[in-house]
């Protein structure tokens, strides 16, 4: 028996553990964490910054999608976390008489694969509806993992 579609979203998106700054759900997925002041964790965050200087010129701003690409804020809740890794390191065609869309791969650019996860829980929160358009006023600090990984896939 599969659970209703509400349940399943809930499991995608809840915080059920925390990792030097880093959130993710039951299933070790990432995940966004938000306070009830508003406060994003920085991942969050940081995936703002980065969508906006990589996927919105294609994907428009805050996921909402363009005439030219489709909304991505819905993707990453709709989307296995493993198939938006995919799609975004590999690129992905479909060319028919119906539609003619093709998303680049990214998987040789620093400035999305270090930053993929930051991206997708960004994309998750906006899906969800937790964070709303423009640029997070309040963010937890960045946590000395996460800067060491990031200074580590750069330098890679």
């Amino acid at each position: 028996m599969s659970l209703p579609a509400t349940a399943q979203e809930i499991d995608n998106l809840t915080a059920a553990y925390s990792e030097d700054g880093r959130y993710f759900t039951e299933d070790d997925v990432p995940t966004y964490n938000v306070a009830e002041d508003g406060t994003v964790d920085w991942m969050t965050y940081s995936g703002f910054r980065r969508y906006h200087s990589e996927c919105h010129v294609c994907h428009g701003p805050e996921g909402e999608g363009s005439s030219y690409a489709p909304a991505l804020k819905k993707s990453a809740i709709d989307m296995d976390y493993y198939d938006f890794v995919d799609v975004v390191t590999n690129g992905r065609q479909k060319v028919n008489a119906a539609e003619h869309s093709v998303m680049p791969a990214f998987g040789e650019n620093p400035n999305v694969m270090c930053y993929l996860d930051d991206i997708y829980v960004y994309l998750k929160a906006r899906g969800a509806d937790v964070v709303p358009r423009g640029r997070p006023g309040k963010k937890e600090g960045k946590s000395d993992v996460i800067r060491e990984d990031e200074n580590a896939c750069l330098e890679g």
